[in-house]
């Protein structure tokens, strides 16, 4: 029991280093998220081979290390998470296993992905509306322009929208799917609003990470520099840093925040169950 309670402090520390960083920064470091596994993964070393009850407990933090990886890469890769968020992600993998049953870690997991899914759309939502109202004008004036730039596609959900109310007679659930249709074009305009008048930040050259994603590719001499999912690399930025005074940088959503709601919704419902077994 006290190995769970020092793995759940040692994770609740991490991810508000992270969240401290991340809003002031709109990064987290690699070594914060190395230091987390590595941490996590020696404790279990540890614990397991001085408790005397096995190594379960190690290799239940490998499987969901290892788990962690894949799901952290795959919204990596997908252009879900930046760099920084999906090492977090794969560093909890290490820290989540609480207990030495497989199918309970099968189940915790699952309820921090769930509870990962609904806070992170909550949050992105309410963190857009925020960005929306505090930069009212020029929010404005990009959604005008996006929407005579995708105006079929308010058209085709139009139609859709119509056909799926006409078959909703026969069917009530089609009526809530037209109400879908007919309301994510709106959605996913705001969103784009949102991104090109909110999100755009013109930084020194002397101000810029390695990660920071580029607004747009940049030609210096014969080399471009792309404005790439992964980011400036080292070399980017010593290049950037010699030709340019500013560049025009794309910010995303600190999603750190996330990760803390999600990993306090785990520990509260694993204590709840908890105390219903007993």
């Amino acid at each position: 029991m006290l190995e769970t309670i020092f793995l759940i402090v040692i994770g609740f520390i991490w991810i508000i280093f992270a969240v401290i960083q991340d809003l002031k920064k709109r990064e987290i470091a690699n070594w914060l998220n190395f230091s987390l596994i590595i941490f996590a993964l020696t404790f279990r070393f540890f614990y397991s081979f001085f408790g005397g009850s096995g190594y379960n407990f190690f290799y239940q933090g490998l499987i969901g290390f290892a788990a962690f990886f894949i799901i952290g890469n795959l919204l990596y890769y997908g252009k879900v998470f930046a760099g920084g968020d999906a090492k977090l992600m794969i560093a909890l993998g290490a820290i989540i296993p609480f207990s030495g049953n497989f199918l309970i870690n099968i189940n915790s997991a699952a309820m921090f992905l769930a509870s990962f899914l609904i806070a992170g759309a909550l949050y992105g939502i309410i963190f857009s509306l925020i960005l929306g109202i505090k930069n009212k004008k020029a929010f404005s004036k990009e959604f005008s322009k996006q929407f005579k730039k995708n105006k079929k596609f308010f058209y085709i959900s139009l139609i859709l929208g119509i056909l799926l109310i006409v078959f909703a007679f026969f069917d009530r659930a089609l009526f809530y799917m037209a109400m879908l249709v007919f309301i994510s074009p709106y959605v996913y305009i705001s969103a784009k609003a949102i991104d090109e008048s909110c999100m755009i930040k013109r930084v020194y050259t002397k101000n810029i990470t390695e990660g920071d994603w580029l607004y747009k590719d940049i030609k210096i001499g014969r080399k471009l520099i792309k404005a790439s999912w992964d980011g400036l690399s080292k070399e980017d930025i010593i290049l950037l840093r010699k030709k340019k005074k500013e560049v025009l940088i794309r910010q995303g959503i600190p999603f750190s925040p996330v990760f803390l709601i999600s990993y306090i919704a785990l520990v509260y419902i694993s204590i709840i169950m908890k105390f219903r077994l007993f």
